[in-house]
């Protein structure tokens, strides 16, 4: 099951991000369920997070968000668990 995961960082959370970037993407990798991941931009300016995770259900896809190293060092104001379909690529 393919769910989006669309996070969006809290105002003023660049230094967090950067402080904590090694640590989610050695997550990424550890994990093994990412398919598609990158930073949402507003202009040159990180964001947010959008990660398309390959999972067995809603409820793995949430205890993957949970423990994301981004979210527990609080980066985050919002998240969003989306089943996604992929038709194209």
């Amino acid at each position: 099951m393919l769910i989006a995961l669309i996070a969006r960082d809290k105002d003023d959370a660049l230094q967090t991000r950067l402080d904590n970037r090694a640590a989610h993407l050695a997550y990424i990798e550890a994990t093994g369920v990412v398919s598609q991941a990158g930073p949402l931009l507003n202009g040159d300016a990180m964001i947010g997070s959008l990660i398309i995770l390959d999972v067995d259900s809603l409820e793995a896809a949430q205890v993957w968000a949970d423990n994301d190293p981004y979210a527990n060092a609080g980066l985050f104001k919002s998240v969003e668990l989306i089943p996604w379909k992929k038709v194209v690529g």
